[in-house]
């Protein structure tokens, strides 16, 4: 039996509402629906009626949401077990990250964690954090360093890292590259690269926040998904970009950074990353590595 699927079935057997379980497993509607009808596929029963207007257990889907619990946990178990006997050359510890803490964090926690665990192999994935956290629940990853979502996500435990710092990337030639900091009001009528609200949220919210309590309205001359795009975009003197500072690790011709700062001349740090994981499953790997990390943050943002 597939776990991942057992796992759709009982956040859909728990809510009774296929939309507030997909959010709570931080997938699509479209794909919990798929997951449970191939279980019931494999099964061979009904697991739901459903109708317009509610969803109720058949007495298949009561049986299995009793059993269901218990061969989840065994099979946690036995993950553990299996990690715990490994020697220290026969575990792959799997990393997710977004693209700035791919750039700025991971780079130098890894050498550290080779330095202090040089048995553990590291095995690294860049994503968005939408994509990284059905990682983590589906088993794919053991770790992963997130823009924490709004709303808590069932099953996933955060520990937030640092608040990273907000730069400015602008042409070499503009106007704007003789200032030491920027302020929002300086980017007044300036156009703008952001990313996309849908797949990068807090840095697109950021930049529009930023805007509406100074009073102004940005000019958005582009959206782009990937970092290295909206680089090549400043460097291309299509705009300037309010971004995470790790950004500035992308060295381009015609591109500088500049610190962003609010009306009193503090850095704004509006960007939260955290460390995720699955909640509840003890790891001396994982809280090693977290450890690390911690220990040398101020180092990392340097």
């Amino acid at each position: 039996m597939d776990l991942k699927r057992l796992t759709a079935f009982l956040a859909a057997a728990d809510e009774l509402h296929f939309g507030r379980a997909a959010q709570n497993l931080g997938i699509l509607p479209s794909a919990l629906g798929r997951n449970i009808r191939l279980l019931e596929e494999e099964l061979g029963v009904r697991l739901f009626n459903r109708t317009t207007r509610n969803v109720v257990l058949t007495r298949s889907g009561q049986l299995l949401q009793k059993e269901a619990p218990a061969l989840l946990a065994h099979a946690e178990r036995l993950v553990e077990d299996v990690r715990t006997s490994a020697t220290g050359g026969e575990r792959v510890f799997r990393v997710g990250a977004i693209d700035s803490a791919s750039i700025g964090l991971l780079p130098e926690l890894v050498h550290d964690v080779k330095e202090y665990m040089p048995d553990l192999e590291l095995a690294l994935v860049e994503d968005k954090t939408a994509n990284l956290l059905p990682k983590l629940l589906s088993g794919a990853l053991d770790i992963a360093f997130v823009r924490p979502p709004n709303l808590t996500k069932a099953g996933i435990a955060f520990d937030l890292l640092l608040h990273e710092s907000t730069i400015v990337a602008l042409p070499e030639q503009h106007e704007l590259a003789t200032k030491e900091q920027i302020r929002v009001e300086d980017l007044e009528n300036v156009p703008l690269i952001v990313p996309s609200p849908r797949s990068r949220p807090h840095s697109y919210n950021l930049t529009i926040r930023l805007f509406s309590e100074a009073g102004l309205q940005p000019v958005i001359a582009q959206q782009a998904e990937e970092k290295q795009t909206i680089i090549n975009l400043v460097g291309a003197e299509i705009g300037a970009a309010i971004i995470p500072y790790w950004y500035s690790r992308i060295k381009l011709d015609g591109v500088v950074y500049r610190p962003m700062v609010d009306e009193d001349g503090a850095p704004i740090r509006e960007l939260p990353l955290a460390a995720a994981w699955v909640a509840g499953t003890p790891d001396e790997a994982r809280d090693h590595l977290v450890s690390i990390a911690k220990a040398n943050m101020d180092r990392y943002m340097q």
